[in-house]
């Protein structure tokens, strides 16, 4: 015989948030620097894009 009510769902417990790693670094100007010169090849594509819209 097939079971046609529905189950009770039981209540999820509170969700815990993720620690944020960006938080716990300290920002040197040497971490800046790092950061900055990954991040060239996007802002040359978005100055590529700009330039295309004009």
């Amino acid at each position: 015989m097939e079971r046609t009510d529905q189950e009770q769902q039981q209540p999820t417990p509170p969700q815990q948030p993720k620690p944020n790693s960006i938080l716990r670094q300290p920002a040197t100007v040497e971490a800046c620097q790092a950061d900055y010169a990954a991040g060239a090849d996007i802002r040359q594509a978005m100055a590529r894009q700009e330039a295309r819209r004009r």
